[in-house]
C-alpha cells in the first residue's frame, strides 16, 4: 500500500517519503496504545465493581496494566527507528538486575544505620563491655569485650585461652535477630576446639550478667 501512495505522490512529498511513512505508523501505534489502554481501564474497572474488589486491587491492576502497555508501545516504537527489540530487553533486563543488587546493598546500609540508632537509644551495653551474642540454645555465640561501635559494626575483641588476641566485626542488624548477654565482670577466656571437633565449648564461668532479648 505504501509503495502504491509512493508512485501516486508528487515528486516533492517523495523525497519525504520515508519519513512521512515513519510518522504515521508511530502515530498509528500510540493511537492503538492509548485505545487499549482505556479498553482496558474500563474493563479493570468493570470487573472490580462486579466482584467488589478492593480498591487497593483495582489501582494496582491498573499500574502494571499500564506499565506494560507503555513499556510494549515504547519497544514498538523504537523498533520503527530501526532498533532492536531484543537488544533493548537485553539492556532493560541488565539495568534492572543492578538496580535490585544496588537496591539491596543500600537497604542493608540503611537497615545498619537505623540499627545503630536503636542500639545508641536502647543501650543494650556499652563500650568495653563483656558480651556475647547468642546462636540459640546452650550453644556458644559470638562472644568478646566491645572496643568500638560505628554505624555499621560493632567490634569485638576476642581474647582465646590458647594466647593471642583477635578482632570480631558484627553488623549492628544482627543484635536485633538473636539474644544477647552481658557480663558483669570479664569472663573466663574459652579454649578453641580442635579442628574436625563440632562439640560446642564449655559455657563461659564468670559473673552472672542475664540475657536480654531482642525481637
Amino acid at each position: 500500500m505504501f509503495a502504491t501512495l509512493k508512485t501516486q505522490s508528487p515528486a516533492w512529498l517523495q523525497a519525504w517519503f520515508v519519513e512521512f511513512t515513519l510518522l504515521v505508523q508511530v502515530v498509528l501505534i500510540l493511537v492503538a496504545a492509548f485505545l487499549l489502554r482505556w479498553l482496558l481501564r474500563r474493563l479493570i474497572t468493570r470487573v472490580s465493581r462486579r466482584y467488589d474488589l478492593p480498591i487497593e486491587i483495582t489501582v494496582s491492576a491498573r499500574r502494571i496494566a499500564g506499565f506494560v502497555l507503555g513499556f510494549g508501545t515504547l519497544l514498538l516504537v523504537l523498533e520503527r527507528f530501526g532498533v532492536s527489540g531484543s537488544v533493548l530487553w537485553t539492556a532493560f533486563t541488565g539495568f534492572a538486575a543492578v538496580a535490585a543488587v544496588a537496591f539491596f546493598a543500600a537497604w542493608s546500609v540503611l537497615t545498619n544505620l537505623f540499627c545503630a540508632l536503636l542500639l545508641l537509644i536502647t543501650r543494650p551495653f556499652r563500650l568495653h563491655d563483656h558480651i556475647e551474642l547468642l546462636e540459640g540454645g546452650d550453644r556458644p555465640g559470638l562472644r568478646g569485650q566491645v572496643v568500638d561501635m560505628n554505624l555499621i559494626y560493632v567490634t569485638l575483641q576476642e581474647t582465646h585461652a590458647e594466647g593471642g588476641d583477635s578482632v570480631l566485626r558484627i553488623p549492628n542488624s544482627l543484635f536485633f535477630q538473636r539474644s544477647t548477654r552481658r557480663w558483669k565482670g570479664e569472663p573466663v577466656a574459652v579454649a578453641l576446639p580442635p579442628p574436625g571437633d563440632r562439640r560446642p565449648s564449655p559455657p563461659a564461668q564468670g559473673g552472672g550478667g542475664g540475657s536480654i532479648g531482642f525481637p
